[in-house]
Parts: C-alpha cells; structure tokens; sequence
C-alpha cells in the first residue's frame, strides 16, 4: 500500500490517510441527500426521481473518487456540483412541473445534454486541450483561485448552520442570537450556528496546539455536543432503499439510452430547442471544467501538491477521473460530477495520497445500504471544518503582486467573486474578463493571454444567453 500509494514519499502516514479520508467524506456527505433534493427542487410528486437521483449520485460519486484514488492517487474526492444540480432542476425538470409535462421525460432529457458535455470534457482532457487550458491561466488568477475557493467554501459553512442569514434590507447579516432567546423556538433554533462556531475555536486551538487529527476530532466533539445539548439522537431510518434501487433501475440508469430522450433533449418541448440545447452544453462544460480547475489548484496548492511551474501534479490523470465521472454520473442518472471542494478539509487533515479518496470512496459505497452513516453527523459539526480550511487557504493570496493593478484588480475579483456568486467558475470567467480587458486597454496583451481572453469570452456568452 505504502509503495502504490507513496504514502511515505509524501511524508504522510496511513493514520493520517485515513483520518483524512474520513474528514472529507463527512464534510460532503451532505451531497448524499441534497443532490436529489437540489435534482427534484424539493418538488412533491417527484419520488420517483428522487430515488433514482439518490442511487445514481453515491455510485457516481464512487466511481469518480475511486479513479481518483488509484488512476491520479491524488486525495480528493468527486461528486454532484452544488449549483449544477440546481440548474439541472431549474432547465428540465422545473419547465415540465410548470407546463404539468412528464417530468421524468424532462429529467431523461436533460440526462443527454450532461452526458454530450462530459463526453466533450472527455476529449478535451484525452486531447489534453483542457490542460493547456488550466495552465494558460495568468499568474495572478492561478494564487487568487486557492483564496477565493477559501472564503467559498467559508460561506459554505456559515450558511448550512445558519452563521450567515438572510436580511431583507442587509441581504445577509450574523445570526439572530437575541431574536432566538426572545422566540418561541428559543436557543435551540441557533445552537447549530454557535456549536459550530465553537467547534471550529476547538479545530483552531487543537492546531495551535500541533494535535494531529484536530480537524476529525473537532467534528466529532462538535457532533457529540450537538447531541447531548439537543437531546436528539440520528435516524437510522432505511426502509426506502429498496424503492430507490427500483426507481433507479426503471429510470435513471436507462434513461440516456433511450431514443426517445435523445429526440427531447433538442425539442422545444422539453429543452428549448437545438440552441439552447447547445448553450445548455456550452454552459455545462464551462462550468464543470472551471470549477474543477479551480477546486485542484486550490486543494493542491494547499496540501503542496505543485510542480516547479504552479500546476497540480498529475493534472492530466485529475482532469480524466472529473471527466469520466460526468460521463458515468449521466449514465447512471445524475446531474454532472465535479471535483469537490470539500476535498481541502481531508488535505488539512494531512490527506496527501490517493488512500484518502480510497477511503472515501469505501464511505459513499457503505451509505448505499447504510445510509445513516451520511446523516448521523450533523451540519454543525462539519461546518467548522469548512471555515477552518477556509483560513488555511485565504493565506495564498499573500502570493498576489498588490502592487500592479493588471494583477492586483482580476485577482480581486477572482477572489470576491466566487463566494459572492456562489460559483468558482463565475470567480475565474469575471477575473478572465477583467485580466483581458485591462492587458488590452494599457497595451499589455501578449501572444500567452490569447487563452485567457477566450475563457472570458465565452463566460461573456454565458452570462448574456443563461441565467445561473
């Protein structure tokens, strides 16, 4: 294992490994029940789709996690994109919902167009086209990417337990803790955000401290004090995970071989038409491909992952694993596979081989006829480890040159924009954007920004023809 691996080459250990694998799988096991969530809209009447969703995303998420464990042995983990699976909902099934169309034909439909986009990753990553792509980036959006990822997944752990509200004249603002006391509901409608404010001083103060597994075992004090103090105890609810398999078979791992899918999946009925089919695609795979260009530099840059020019190690073998993911998630009847951000909480952890995806990928497949193991760890005690590595990689934008605006401004941008927009890919497409049209306008373009300005011309596309 330590040879295959290179565990001690790296200067980890299989504890560390395992630990770290561990710390992932909780930190994304949300994904488990909020893709079918996200997928259906929280629409009733969509069961069907659900189970399917439900089945398809943990086999998903083990194949792509799996190949990165033993194709790239790279840590980090795969799953269904937050905010593609929205989309998803929002372009194919929504519209049926509305019209009182057949949803599980709009679902089937939408199954085609994810599949023609990760076949395209596919090819882009073979050709290594996407490769040259990531590393075409300009410098300064290549150190501001760790930073922006960092505050957000940052916002990510605020907003799941409630740090961050919604104010209908501030839009956001910190947790009503004096609202709580005076309500009906009491301190116990807050205590989710203030353990996990808690549980991340414990996480803080463990690493200070030097305490291997500080971040696993930060999780675990905040999780059995979230018990004790609510007085709950976790669901082992599995009575439905015999109509999930059935409603995955009958419809979600046959629906892209269906012809009558691929005849929706460009009708107006269904989709739109041939042209917002096409900018469906387009969409789907600047999205994908960004944010999992984002996510690698990010965790890899954190865990030292680089080689002497910036780039990921094995970034060819990472960007294969993201595509076939896509390509299998859409077979078995998911929404796209990305490259989770969560990753960096195992990478804190000290995950720096391809056992850490190993052992993640062994989680998600147990939760297939186990499925407490996903849900018996509750939000607030995941969320500190979500803001801990927030503050471990906002350190990377010290590495930006404030001094010259050409790099200072995009970077900026790159940065703010991703947890503002709740996306990665929107932070890199406006730093793009920002990074093109500043070299132009101060007679700085260079033959190596070409690529840049193509990326931020089809974000400028992007963001005229969809809404996302």
């Amino acid at each position: 294992m330590d040879k295959f691996f290179k565990i001690t080459e790296h200067g980890s250990t299989v504890k560390t490994e395992i630990i770290a694998g561990f710390t992932t799988f909780f930190a994304m096991a949300y994904i488990i029940f909020v893709n079918p969530n996200q997928v259906t809209g929280f629409t009733e009447g969509l069961t069907e789709i659900w189970n399917a969703v439900y089945v398809a995303s943990i086999l998903a998420a083990t194949i792509g996690t799996l190949l990165m464990a033993f194709y790239a042995k790279m840590p980090f983990a795969q799953a269904c994109g937050m905010g593609l699976n929205s989309f998803f909902f929002v372009s194919f099934i929504l519209p049926q919902v509305i019209a009182g169309g057949d949803c599980v034909q709009g679902y089937q439909a939408g199954l085609v167009i994810i599949l023609i986009s990760g076949l395209i990753f596919l090819v882009l990553s073979v050709t290594g086209a996407r490769q040259y792509i990531a590393k075409a980036m300009p410098e300064c959006l290549k150190k501001a990417i760790p930073a922006g990822i960092g505050l957000f997944i940052t916002y990510i752990g605020f907003q799941n337990v409630g740090i961050i509200q919604a104010n209908q004249y501030t839009l956001t603002q910190f947790v009503d803790i004096h609202g709580a006391i005076n309500g009906e509901g009491g301190i116990a409608t807050v205590l989710p955000a203030l353990l996990a404010l808690v549980g991340f001083l414990i996480i803080v103060i463990l690493g200070k401290l030097n305490v291997k597994g500080n971040v696993l075992l930060g999780i675990i004090a905040t999780a059995v004090l979230y018990y004790v103090l609510s007085g709950t105890v976790p669901s082992f609810d599995v009575t439905q995970i015999g109509q999930s398999f059935k409603d995955f078979t009958q419809i979600g791992v046959v629906g892209v071989f269906k012809a009558s899918s691929w005849a929706h999946a460009f009708s107006p009925q269904f989709v739109g038409g041939i042209f917002s089919a096409i900018m469906y695609i387009i969409t789907f795979c600047l999205v994908d491909m960004f944010d999992t260009i984002g996510t690698l530099y990010g965790t890899a840059a954190q865990a030292d992952l680089m080689d002497e020019n910036g780039d990921p190690i094995n970034l060819d073998q990472c960007m294969a694993c993201d595509s076939i993911a896509t390509v299998s998630g859409a077979v078995l009847g998911t929404s796209t596979c990305t490259t989770f951000v969560e990753s960096a909480s195992g990478v804190a952890a000290g995950g720096r081989t391809g056992l850490t995806s190993l052992v993640v990928a062994c989680c998600f497949f147990v939760c297939l006829f186990l499925t407490p193991l996903a849900s018996i760890v509750p939000a607030c005690a995941t969320a500190p480890a979500l803001i801990y590595v927030g503050v471990l990689m906002l350190g990377n934008f010290k590495n930006v040159d404030m001094t010259d605006l050409k790099s200072a401004a995009p970077a900026f941008l790159t940065l703010i924009m991703m947890p503002l927009t709740y996306s990665i890919a929107n932070g890199i497409g406006i730093g793009s954007i920002a990074y093109t049209l500043i070299a132009i306008f101060t007679g700085k373009f260079e033959k190596k920004d070409i690529m840049v300005a193509i990326i931020g011309l089809l974000f400028c596309l992007k963001f005229i023809f969809i809404t996302m």
